[in-house]
């Protein structure tokens, strides 16, 4: 009788025990299974990650741990040595090695100072600058910023601010001493190429809001002018309701000196008005070919074919230099003033650990013709400077000129022929000032 009560009691529990355990199975197939996979394949990109690092042959490390330990152990003042700043000065060193100026790594506190930049939402002198071991550069100017508006130019060089030298600053010590607040004055002192002795500007910072799109006509409405100072993401709506302003008119000069860029779709969506549809306007360029992307015209309705003047200088960078070199390659306008930036390149933002950034390109663009000019420039068809007394008298000369050289664009009806005859003429010019000035000597 026991034995059959054993038994029984063994059946009862084994019967327990394998449902427990289907329910089990049943409850991790269904439920587990996603984990147990995240879980996988975390550790599996977390394995591939260390072994890439590890086992990268590339980049051997053991010099630099050697160097390291020897400094930690032998160097009088290792421990006084800030670790912190140790890797973000290697990591810095590393980032400028590549020899990319728009390629940047920022410790947390820099992180932060960069993204204030970025959103504009301060008071200063509205150039871009940098800085070299020495002093401050003034990179680009801006549009409608108080720099311009004082006569700073590209490539002036900052020594002072308010007395204060800037020497050997990192570029966001250097742009404390010249920001904040608006509508006080800041005294800088400035060596200029071609100058003898130190310019002094007193520079009356502003917290400005840049205008998309002016507009204006001239010649008694021939001429219709368009400047675009930056590319928002309004940019081409507010500039295609400019250019429907102008239909009547003759010709067109757009403006796109001090320009800096920002958004590419806003450009591609304007050179849409003049390109045919389907042309490719740019082509940006990633490691990855499968990645690359064509930009071709949009354009579904009427192509505007008036004769173009585009009007570019030192500060007209990426968006802006899209827009010219689109419509210089498909010869639908001249280009008219001084060499552009030659930013020809995208960067992407990587958040890292403690919130330092690092800043990377990661493509560059390349015209219809295959042609990238990062790091050199657009050379316009006919280049014109400014003159000394044009500063003292606001005489903009490279507007003037651009509209002579649309009233020759007319007359010849022919691209090149323009760009020959005009610079023709110039030199004749040039050649019989200097017959003139040989005999007023003599």
């Amino acid at each position: 009788m026991n034995n059959i009560n054993n038994n029984n009691n063994f059946a009862h529990y084994f019967i327990i025990f394998l449902t427990s355990f289907l329910l089990w199975v049943i409850f991790s197939f269904y439920y587990g299974k996603n984990i147990g996979n995240e879980m996988l394949e975390s550790l599996e990109i977390w394995t591939w990650d260390s072994k890439s690092i590890l086992n990268d042959k590339d980049l051997d490390l053991t010099k630099y741990w050697e160097v390291y330990n020897l400094i930690k152990l032998n160097d009088y003042d290792s421990q006084s040595i800030d670790k912190e700043k140790l890797v973000d000065n290697s990591i810095k060193w590393l980032v400028e090695w590549l020899g990319d100026k728009h390629s940047e790594y920022f410790n947390g506190e820099e992180s932060k100072k960069f993204n204030e930049i970025l959103s504009w939402d301060f008071e200063w002198i509205w150039a871009v600058v940098e800085t070299n071991e020495i002093w401050v550069i003034i990179d680009r100017l801006i549009k409608w910023s108080p720099a311009k508006k004082y006569w700073l130019e590209s490539w002036d060089i900052i020594i002072k601010a308010n007395g204060d030298k800037l020497e050997g600053l990192d570029l966001y010590d250097a742009v404390d001493k010249i920001k904040w607040p608006a509508w006080t004055i800041v005294k800088l002192e400035v060596i200029r190429k071609g100058e003898t002795s130190i310019l002094t500007f007193d520079v009356i910072r502003e917290k400005i809001k840049i205008p998309s799109v002016e507009s204006e006509t001239f010649d008694d409405w021939k001429i219709a002018y368009i400047a675009l100072n930056i590319f928002w993401d309004e940019t081409s709506s507010e500039f295609e309701i400019e250019l429907k302003k102008y239909l009547n008119t003759d010709w067109l000069i757009i403006d796109l000196r001090d320009n800096g860029g920002w958004y590419l779709q806003s450009a591609t969506t304007i050179l849409s008005n003049f390109i045919e549809k389907d042309k490719t306007l740019v082509v940006t360029k990633y490691r990855d070919l499968f990645s690359n992307v064509s930009y071709p015209s949009i354009n579904d309705w009427t192509i505007y074919k008036w004769k173009i003047v585009v009007l570019i200088n030192e500060n007209s960078a990426s968006a802006s230099e899209i827009t010219a070199w689109a419509l210089k390659d498909y010869k639908k306008a001249i280009l008219v003033w001084k060499k552009s930036y030659g930013k020809w390149s995208v960067q992407k933002p990587f958040d890292l650990v403690d919130w330092s950034m690092l800043k990377l390109t990661i493509a560059k663009w390349f015209t219809p013709n295959d042609v990238n000019i990062d790091k050199e420039w657009i050379t316009p068809d006919i280049e014109v400077t400014f003159e000394k007394e044009d500063f003292e008298k606001t005489y903009d000369r490279q507007l003037e000129e651009a509209k002579k050289v649309l009233n020759s664009f007319i007359q010849n009806n022919a691209y090149q022929l323009t760009i020959d005859k005009y610079k023709s003429e110039k030199k004749e010019v040039v050649n019989n000032k200097k017959v003139e000035e040989k005999v007023e000597k003599k």
